[in-house]
């Protein structure tokens, strides 16, 4: 099966200094895969540099057809979705306001309104919360809002760049369960950065684990959790 998204040989620099250095990894479609990695192994940056936020070098494809290099609101029209670190919603507006700022670019306004009802269907607090302002909601269902957001794009692929980050456990197992969910029913690929490496493995079907800028290790999530370096590394255990 061809890739929905393929990296090879992939550089990425802040400035002069280098932050990716060959960089390969491949995503099937409906696929979900893991970046794992300490703090400032480039797993951040790779999100980065698929979206055209940083200055890279090397290939990276959509289907097949070359990214590198393009405008990110372009990147985005063509079905990729990034949920960022820190959430990235709109805190002074309304969570209804947030939803319909990121489908404001589509012209099936139908469908946009679809999209709507599924994302209520896969968060229904936020259908509660539509009138409220986002800055006011709680840290898990800002992360809600920030994958539905995403969501509203009609991606074919999200980008989600620490969705456990700061929120309970039990908010993080609900968000991961419909993540799952979304995947599965909704028949988006994810390529998912997480320091929770135990928390993505179980939910990836590949890994690839990254140290300052270098792939140093991949394969199925269940290959990677039983390598020792990696639990011991990772996992703790």
């Amino acid at each position: 099966m061809a890739a929905l998204l393929e990296a090879q040989g992939l550089k990425a620099y802040y400035g002069q200094t280098q932050a990716l250095h060959d960089v390969s990894f491949a995503l099937e479609p409906g696929g979900i895969t893991t970046l794992l990695g300490a703090n400032g192994a480039g797993k951040t940056t790779t999100l980065r540099s698929i979206c055209g936020m940083v200055r890279t070098e090397g290939s990276i494809t959509l289907d097949g057809a070359p990214i590198a290099g393009r405008a990110t609101e372009d990147i985005i029209r063509l079905g990729v979705g990034h949920v960022p670190e820190g959430r990235g919603t709109f805190t002074n507006l309304s969570v209804g306001e947030n939803l319909r700022v990121a489908a404001y670019t589509r012209k099936d306004k139908a469908a946009a309104e679809r999209d709507l009802a599924m994302v209520f269907e896969y968060f229904p607090i936020l259908k509660a919360r539509m009138s409220q302002q986002a800055g006011t909601l709680s840290g898990g269902e800002q992360q809600m809002l920030a994958i539905s957001r995403a969501l509203m794009l009609s991606p074919r692929l999200m980008l989600l760049d620490e969705p456990s980050f700061g929120l309970a456990p039990l908010i993080v197992q609900e968000i991961f369960r419909i993540m799952r969910r979304i995947n599965s029913e909704a028949k988006v690929s994810m390529l998912l950065v997480e320091q929770n490496a135990a928390l993505a493995l179980e939910l990836a079907d590949h890994a690839y684990v990254l140290e300052t800028g270098r792939v140093v290790m991949s394969g199925k999530s269940a290959d990677v959790k039983n390598n020792e370096a990696i639990r011991k590394s990772y996992l703790g255990y």
